[in-house]
């Protein structure tokens, strides 16, 4: 192809209507006044101008320097810029002609009309978005096509997403990871409640706008609960429908099967990498993924960014349980919980930034506890999972077992604790016993314990091993055990004692012979010594 002029880029620009004659001319005029009286003699130059006068776009120029001028509009729209591709399609960026604002154009390339499943499934999208209305997803405003260009038209979102965020910022902090989660489970739920299944969940899917909110797009993977055949999952390109460093262990054996539970795994793969900066598992090839997927849990947050809060990778790690089962019921109870850790991780926030050795290092003494309060009575009180022997909701001090990775889905039942406002992840033994004495002073022995506190100082616990992950063990208090007992001890061995002392001197009347005068003799004593025996057998006795 010639190479084009910037007369024939003025040509060009004509024909393409990107701009009312009018406001190309007075452009012009302006560039010939600001050069000397003449347009530049380069294309490229005076392209640039006219990029800057905001007559066309980057793109715009690159496509018209190639002399390409048709298909910038589509119905309504104009196209100002390729945003990016998937697997399936290609999104620009474009401006409503009559509203002016901006939208983002979903096409599906005319190269993939020759296969069926590229159109039906591009449909089977559009359906799914045009259904829900949810501030956490992003909305559909029209489907159509112009020939044989189909597209959606769908909410224009100013914001990078989080595959691209963590890698230019790398992880994020935890309240970060807590809200962008909890929205993008509000708007799954909302997914769900209208009979919808997103089925690929993850970082490049879910987008944050410029005020910090959560959208969650992409569904071209969605999958209607009430019709099996919408779901073209059968033989789509001989490939596995989602995305194998996300996928849910089941989406990969069936896709067909899954319910609203493989998009919570999904979701806690997507938190997992915005914790550590990387997939649970980000090596091997596609198929070792999955594979690892089905019968592995990825190495622990906590040995990857050991200030992770307990309580936040246990949510993770429920998410992410192999059995659907064991995940959460709903999106809304994994958000809600979320939202809860998220109030109290924020009301201790200044007591980190007050400094000094006394105040508290958030992740270290509250990085685990109930996150539910007495609030939430409305959840299950088996909310999270063991993390392989450290503590997840329950304090390091609980007697679990270490699990391995094919041990999945083993719960461990935390206890709730009404008023509980400690949660720390280990209990210090030694403080607790002391502030809780101190609690006792000028009590009676058997004082009430604080409320909520679930010790009773009547009961003595022997042992700890019986008790549930986050409980407390009865404390029975130091005074009312030492109080009686040690006095009884005494008096008893001093009267054992004086009991000793006269026996000794009655024996040894009885055997010193009777030698010394003016002493009787023994036979003088016998009729005496049947008396003596019985007040021994008496003094024995008593």
């Amino acid at each position: 192809m010639a190479t084009v002029t910037a007369e024939k880029l003025v040509e060009l620009v004509r024909k393409s209507q990107l701009a009312e004659p009018e406001t190309l001319d007075a452009a012009l005029e302006q560039i010939r006044s600001e050069q000397g009286g003449s347009l530049p003699t380069e294309a490229v130059a005076l392209a640039k101008l006219l990029q800057r006068k905001k007559i066309v776009t980057r793109w715009h120029c690159e496509k018209l320097l190639l002399g390409k001028y048709k298909g910038f509009f589509l119905g309504k729209h104009k196209l100002l810029g390729h945003i990016g591709s998937g697997g399936m399609s290609s999104v620009y960026l474009a401006e409503h002609m009559k509203m002016h604002d901006l939208r983002a154009i979903k096409v599906l390339p005319q190269s993939k009309l020759g296969k069926s499943s590229y159109l039906a499934r591009f449909q089977q999208e559009a359906k799914a978005i045009a259904s829900l209305n949810h501030p956490n997803i992003v909305r559909a405003h029209d489907i159509d096509n112009q020939g044989d260009t189909h597209y959606i038209v769908m909410e224009y979102v100013n914001g990078d997403d989080l595959q691209t965020i963590v890698k230019k910022k790398g992880p994020l902090s935890f309240e970060k990871v807590a809200t962008y989660i909890a929205q993008a489970a509000r708007g799954l739920q909302h997914a769900h409640d209208m009979g919808l299944i997103h089925r690929d969940v993850k970082p490049a899917n879910v987008l944050i706008n410029s005020d910090g909110q959560v959208k969650l797009l992409d569904l071209g993977l969605a999958l209607f609960t009430d019709d099996a055949e919408a779901s073209l999952t059968m033989d789509f390109n001989d490939k596995v429908l989602g995305t194998a460093d996300y996928l849910a262990p089941e989406q990969a054996l069936n896709s067909h099967k899954v319910d609203h539970r493989a998009d919570q795994y999904g979701l806690g793969c997507t938190m997992y990498f915005l914790l550590v900066g990387h997939p649970p598992f980000p090596d091997g090839t596609i198929a070792q993924r999955i594979a690892k997927h089905q019968k592995e849990m990825p190495k622990e947050i906590r040995k990857l960014r050991s200030d992770c809060p307990g309580e936040l990778e246990g949510i993770c790690w429920k998410l992410m349980q192999k059995d659907a089962k064991f995940r959460y019921a709903t999106s809304a109870q994994a958000a809600e919980v979320l939202e809860q850790w998220l109030v109290k991780y924020r009301a201790q926030l200044p007591a980190r930034v007050g400094g000094g050795g006394s105040s508290l290092r958030l992740g270290e003494e509250s990085s685990s506890g109930d996150s539910r309060g007495s609030s939430s009575q409305a959840l299950s009180s088996v909310d999270t999972v063991s993390n392989r022997g450290s503590d997840t909701m329950a304090g390091k001090s609980s007697a679990i077992s270490s699990l391995s990775a094919s041990d999945s889905g083993v719960l461990v039942r935390v206890a709730k604790r009404a008023g509980a406002s400690d949660t720390s992840s280990q209990i210090d033994l030694a403080s607790e016993i002391a502030r809780r004495s101190q609690s006792h002073a000028g009590s009676s022995a058997h004082g009430n314990a604080p409320r909520g506190s679930a010790i009773h100082a009547r009961s003595v616990a022997p042992a700890r091993t019986g008790l549930a992950p986050g409980a407390h063990a009865p404390v029975a208090s130091p005074i009312a055990a030492a109080k009686g007992p040690r006095w009884a001890w005494i008096l008893g061995l001093i009267v054992m004692f004086a009991l000793a002392v006269l026996l000794g001197i009655v024996i040894a009347r009885l055997t010193s012979p009777a030698t010394t005068p003016g002493i009787q003799s023994t036979s003088t004593l016998t009729p005496a010594a049947p008396r003596l025996a019985e007040y021994i057998v008496g003094v024995s006795i008593a």
